[in-house]
């Protein structure tokens, strides 16, 4: 009997998680016209405790988009712009010499830094140089920082949405791997639909306002992430999952000829538990409480995309990440 209520229960936040998706696309929308898969990926990634990478060119609402869903979800947003001359203190926080006015003792106290806030929008991250490109890293792993020998924990929901912009190379720092594998997905956010662009531009060009109220609490959301979790992800599911994060390994038994060819490094396991718990965060926002192989397809492009390295035969060739994922989620 408890674990049929259990499940009963189950069932029933899940079905407020779709809820509540319904209600944060109602909002969103009445700021972002098209881009569906990128919100929905976005949302995605936020229900798995992960964090997102959005590419694009300039002017595709990449920031607007950010900053409403944290309006949505009621959340404290912060924004960083990253620039070259930019320092990881004031990314995390620094100490400053304080003065008590009435007993003139001084002592240190920390003031946070902008990524002590629940949504972080890391904008150009990789404008910035390594050194305080590695300064994010430890607050999207860990949840905390680390500054003057002390560690303090970042607010929870925490949530890093970074954006690059893939056409200018003059002054930009690219990111390692290893901090590219933090990131749970990397969206591709595409020029809109000429009807799309059409209703952006008269809207835009208007005097309407648009109010947007909360949807979502943190403490919701923190609820829902462990939802995610719960999820039974069936055999099926992750066999399918491991068996396409080891395809892009170029030294992995069987691999095929086109990976051999084209691929310097493949996936890491991190891919593979990306998949599986993307798939059960997909599962959920179409609002079932069950994983198949499906939901691991839809996810696997923007979990693998940014994890595969490709060599300068494949660059030379014109070969693409999404062209190559497509090729081995077709195999059979």
């Amino acid at each position: 009997m408890g674990e049929k209520t259990a499940a009963q229960d189950e069932v029933k936040a899940a079905e407020g998680l779709l809820r509540a998706k319904e209600s944060v696309l109602r909002g969103i929308r009445r700021v972002i016209i098209g881009q569906d898969h990128v919100i929905e990926e976005l949302l995605i990634a936020l229900f798995s405790r992960g964090h997102c990478l959005l590419e694009g060119v300039p002017g595709l609402a990449k920031t607007l988009m950010i900053s409403s869903l944290a309006r949505l979800l009621d959340l404290k947003f912060s924004r960083i712009q990253f620039t070259p001359d930019l320092m990881p203190s004031d990314v995390t926080g620094t100490e400053v010499l304080h003065e008590d006015p009435q007993t003139r003792q001084r002592s240190f106290r920390f003031l946070p830094g902008p990524v002590f806030a629940n949504m972080i929008l890391a904008d150009e991250i990789n404008r910035t140089p390594p050194k305080t490109q590695s300064a994010v890293l430890e607050a999207m792993q860990e949840w905390q920082v680390t500054s003057a020998g002390a560690t303090r924990p970042l607010p929870l929901p925490f949530f890093v949405m970074a954006t690059q912009n893939p056409i200018e190379q003059e002054g930009t720092y690219p990111l390692p791997e290893a901090q590219l594998d933090r990131f749970f997905l990397q969206i591709a956010v595409d020029y809109p639909s000429a009807e799309d662009e059409k209703r952006i531009v008269t809207e835009t060009t208007g005097s309407k306002d648009v109010k947007l109220t909360p949807a979502l609490t943190g403490a919701e959301v923190l609820a829902f992430q462990d939802l995610v979790r719960r999820v039974p992800a069936p055999d099926s599911a992750v066999d399918y999952a491991v068996r396409l994060a080891r395809m892009t390994r170029p030294d992995s038994d069987g691999a095929r000829e086109d990976v051999r060819k084209w691929v310097a490094w493949g996936a890491g396991p991190r891919a593979s538990q990306a998949l599986v718990v993307g798939a059960k965060a997909r599962a959920l926002l179409s609002g079932r409480f069950a994983v198949c192989v499906d939901d691991v397809k839809a996810v696997a492009k923007p979990v693998l995309r940014h994890r595969l390295v490709l060599n300068f035969q494949a660059e030379a060739e014109g070969v693409r990440p999404d062209a190559l994922i497509e090729r081995l989620l077709q195999d059979k």
